[in-house]
């Protein structure tokens, strides 16, 4: 099972920067997960909660995109959050920011590193039709038949459940479609241990070595193959 690093390694380090990433990738993670987001000069910047409407890049003291990426290694995979609903609150809700960032990651080098998610299906599609070879996923609270079968009609890589949904049944369904799972954001080792014994492809948690532990200790840390054949994250590899 991926071990997925939330914002970076985000228990032991500020979340969303380059110190936070490169912690996780020191403690053992596959990737990190990261959010980004208009500020009000257009900079992508990795940030989490809303910016007021006259806060520029500069301001947040964040970094761009572009930078965050550079921070890590080639090892590491990266799930990308993009933050452009009206309820984010702060962000441009439109499509500009998809493009945005599908330029940033297609110039970045292998495609196969990045998955695109979001709470929005109409972000994803936007991504799916920028760039087809880069792997793109839902989130959301529950995901239930429908949101399943539009995941799977669409052509989209992985679903994002929260961990408290997650059971056997679910893993079950969204693998027969054809979707790997991923699930956010646990820090219970004992759940960590449990949602790999059910077929989970990767787990968002806030702390990567006592994930990866958990698992080493279980001998979890390598079993099956889930069944997409898209990318990186969607066969469950790392760079050797």
């Amino acid at each position: 099972m991926l071990v997925i690093a939330h914002r970076g390694a985000s228990a032991d380090a500020p979340q969303n920067t380059p110190s936070a990433f490169a912690l996780a990738e020191s403690q053992g993670a596959d990737g990190v997960e990261l959010d980004v987001r208009h500020a009000s000069d257009g900079t992508l910047v990795v940030v989490h909660d809303p910016l007021p409407p006259t806060v520029d890049r500069d301001a947040t003291g964040q970094v761009d995109l572009r930078t965050a990426l550079a921070a890590m290694s080639a090892r590491m995979l990266v799930n990308v959050e993009i933050k452009n609903l009206a309820s984010d609150g702060g962000s441009d809700p439109t499509m500009a920011v998809v493009e945005e960032v599908i330029g940033e990651l297609s110039s970045a080098g292998e495609t196969s590193r990045w998955l695109v998610s979001s709470f929005s299906p109409a972000t994803i599609d936007a991504c799916r039709t920028a760039a087809p070879d880069i792997s793109v996923a839902l989130l959301a609270a529950r995901i239930d038949d429908e949101r399943l079968a539009r995941a799977a009609a669409s052509g989209y890589s992985a679903v994002h459940p929260h961990e408290s949904t997650v059971d056997g049944a679910l893993v079950d369904r969204c693998h027969a479609a054809g979707l790997a799972v991923n699930t956010w954001t646990v820090n219970d080792p004992e759940r960590i241990v449990e949602l790999a014994r059910l077929g989970v492809d990767g787990v968002v948690t806030d702390m990567p070595a006592l994930a990866v532990a958990a698992l080493e200790r279980t001998s979890l840390t390598d079993v099956a193959a889930s069944p997409s054949d898209v990318s990186r994250w969607a066969r469950w590899e790392t760079p050797a």
